[in-house]
């Protein structure tokens, strides 16, 4: 069973649910905004993938913070406290296979999942 942390309503998260359906892998949605994210959880995708992966720049989210708080994304310490206050920031889905972290819906993670 694969878990795609994300938003149920997110085209890339009902994408990946849907490809996964079509190759027999079985895969759920864990939703921040209903399920919640841990600050442990995020912790570990920052230092595995890092803070300009993992946000997502391109979104309504984004562009609705202040210049003060986009700034806050320069620092760790800072980024996961505005991470966590808006979940819809984070690229989706996110994927944990092993010791890997997958942001985002792409070959790389067909290739890990088939």
């Amino acid at each position: 069973m694969i878990t795609l942390f994300g938003l149920r309503n997110c085209d890339g998260c009902k994408k990946a649910l849907s490809w996964c359906k079509e190759n027999g892998i079985e895969a759920v949605i864990h939703d921040f905004k209903k399920d919640g994210l841990s600050e442990d959880q995020l912790l570990h995708w920052m230092d595995k993938s890092g803070i300009d992966k993992l946000v997502n720049k391109r979104g309504t989210t984004w562009r609705k913070l202040t210049p003060a708080q986009q700034s806050m994304m320069d620092d760790p310490t800072s980024a996961h406290i505005l991470i966590l206050e808006n979940t819809s920031l984070i690229k989706r889905p996110v994927v944990e296979l092993g010791n890997d972290v997958f942001i985002g819906f792409d070959d790389r993670l067909k290739a890990a999942l088939v």
